[in-house]
């Protein structure tokens, strides 16, 4: 005989027949008991499903006890849990002993290790974040005047004196000027662009620079392959004269020759111009470093010299081009904010990073 099916039943299981994310057992069973809904015998359900005629009769009887509900699955004991996830845990910040000559645990090295298997080591990984395989580093400034630098620079950054012109000096050494051995073959559809991985090398330069901070322009002098005093000066000397008739605060990292004799008894002689130091350690407080990050990522790194010339005339080529199109950066970090993370006191609160 027929199976009593509501109708909203029906509609929700014809639904779960005609959706293509439904599992395919909940399909299954949802066309049995349209089927007998329709007063199609058990065998002949059975036949057309490619089911036993058992399984026919047992969701039958499982929607007339329940409805809807007694479709899905029911939950199982299963096997109970093997895995102490404390001891894997505790065995994972440990690391592994020095027999093994590994630094760090990898899943599987773990699972030997324990007797268990690596989805098990994976899943508690997971579960407590713990991520072994990742490295990051850090550094704390050992500066004295740690503080009284970061609130200094920071306040230039922030609110900087009215009528005076802050800049970031600094100078990224040994940039080397690389020639691909075959020709670099440009992005097509589908595929990036590629070059060989062999080059020669064609010399170095180091390149000066000085970023405005109200503006964002930058006056550069590539023309150098060292830096001595002797370079630092000349520049200091350029930015003097870009920059004529208003205070100037130069800001640099603490380096040997910013601070060379000649450089201070320059400074004397022009006492409109003051320098800031960054603390040790900490030249990331510089923003020029930022100007650096975008033209070796613009410029350099995928450029093609073949002599030191083609490189210095491609770097003043993008600081012109630069120029015309730069905009300020905007410092948003508090001195406070910046101490916290820059001193040893703070105690580490994440549990992620190893």
């Amino acid at each position: 005989m027929p199976l009593e099916v509501a109708e909203d039943d029906a509609r929700e299981l014809r639904s779960w027949v005609r959706s293509p994310s439904m599992p395919s057992g909940l399909v299954t069973r949802a066309r049995v008991v349209l089927l007998a809904a329709e007063g199609v015998p058990n065998a002949q359900i059975a036949r057309r499903l490619e089911v036993s005629r058992q399984t026919v009769v047992t969701w039958r009887n499982r929607y007339r006890t329940a409805g809807l509900a007694g479709l899905d699955d029911r939950p199982r004991s299963g096997r109970p849990p093997v895995v102490d996830q404390a001891q894997v845990v505790v065995r994972t910040l440990e690391g592994p002993p020095e027999r093994l000559g590994v630094t760090h645990w990898s899943s599987r090295l773990l699972a030997a290790e324990l007797g268990i298997s690596n989805g098990a080591i994976a899943k508690v990984w997971r579960k407590w974040k713990i991520q072994p395989w990742r490295s990051e580093t850090f550094k704390f400034s050992t500066d004295p005047e740690l503080d009284a630098k970061v609130r200094d620079i920071v306040g230039l950054y922030l609110a900087p004196p009215d009528k005076a012109v802050v800049v970031c000096v600094d100078e990224k050494s040994q940039i080397q000027a690389l020639d691909r051995t075959a020709p670099m073959l440009p992005v097509r559809p589908g595929l990036a662009e590629r070059r060989t991985h062999d080059y020669v090398r064609h010399g170095t330069t180091t390149l000066f620079a000085a970023l405005e901070i109200a503006t964002g322009r930058v006056t550069a002098d590539a023309c150098h392959a060292r830096h001595r005093h002797t370079e630092f000066l000349r520049f200091l000397k350029q930015v003097a004269k870009a920059h004529p008739r208003v205070k100037l605060h130069v800001i640099c990292d603490n380096y040997g020759t910013h601070k060379h004799p000649r450089v201070q008894a320059w400074l004397a002689r022009n006492p409109r111009i003051t320098l800031h130091f960054t603390p040790t350690s900490c030249s990331w407080l510089n923003l020029v470093e930022v100007f650096f990050g975008i033209i070796t990522r613009q410029a350099i790194r995928r450029g093609t010299f073949t002599c030191v010339n083609d490189l210095i005339e491609a770097i003043r080529r993008f600081i012109d081009a630069y120029n015309d199109r730069c905009e300020p950066f905007t410092w948003t970090k508090t001195a406070d904010e910046i101490l916290e993370h820059a001193t040893p006191r703070r105690p580490r609160t994440s549990f992620t990073r190893h």
